[in-house]
């Protein structure tokens, strides 16, 4: 499983769950039908909003923080490494808004350098601030809101550009 540019090796066995193999104590049980989940681990609870985007990636909304994660099964996983190196640059993906909801702050401008992990801008949706966050490294090349405005699911928010392709 991949959280952003962090890594985890996830097993779900018999006798429980380990990361990185380190065994946690885990609960997961689904809270409605809109993606709301609630995600006990070793006794801590979260409340966690999560939407498939494709094939085995999914958008996470945990603590106000937006994650990317990627979860691949062993097969899916060594395909990609034996594959990896002939593959091309990967750039940034415009960010979107994950629900309907209004947009509370907006935390960059156009030309902006954004670093990964970086605030772009913050949703309300569901009586929650959801912050959206960059991926990479990028600069800012489009800013498509502002504080007041109302989004629709998957609306685009934030372009970015890579910073290669964009130098002044």
């Amino acid at each position: 499983m991949a959280i952003g540019e962090h890594s985890f090796e996830v097993n779900l066995g018999r006798d429980g769950v380990e990361i990185d193999g380190i065994g946690v104590d885990v609960d997961f049980a689904c809270l409605d039908g809109a993606g709301a989940h609630s995600l006990l681990i070793d006794g801590h609870s979260h409340r966690l909003l999560a939407r498939r985007e494709s094939k085995g990636r999914w958008d996470l909304h945990v603590a106000g923080r937006r994650f990317q994660a990627e979860v691949l099964d062993e097969r899916t996983r060594a395909i990609r490494d034996i594959t990896a190196a002939q593959a091309g640059p990967v750039g940034p993906s415009p960010v979107r808004a994950p629900m309907p909801g209004l947009i509370v702050r907006v935390e960059v401008s156009v030309n902006d350098i954004v670093t990964p992990g970086q605030g772009l801008a913050i949703v309300e949706a569901m009586k929650m601030e959801n912050e959206l966050t960059a991926d990479v490294a990028a600069r800012v090349s489009a800013v498509h809101v502002a504080p007041g405005d109302a989004v629709e699911r998957d609306q685009v928010l934030v372009e970015l550009a890579a910073l290669e392709e964009d130098a002044p």
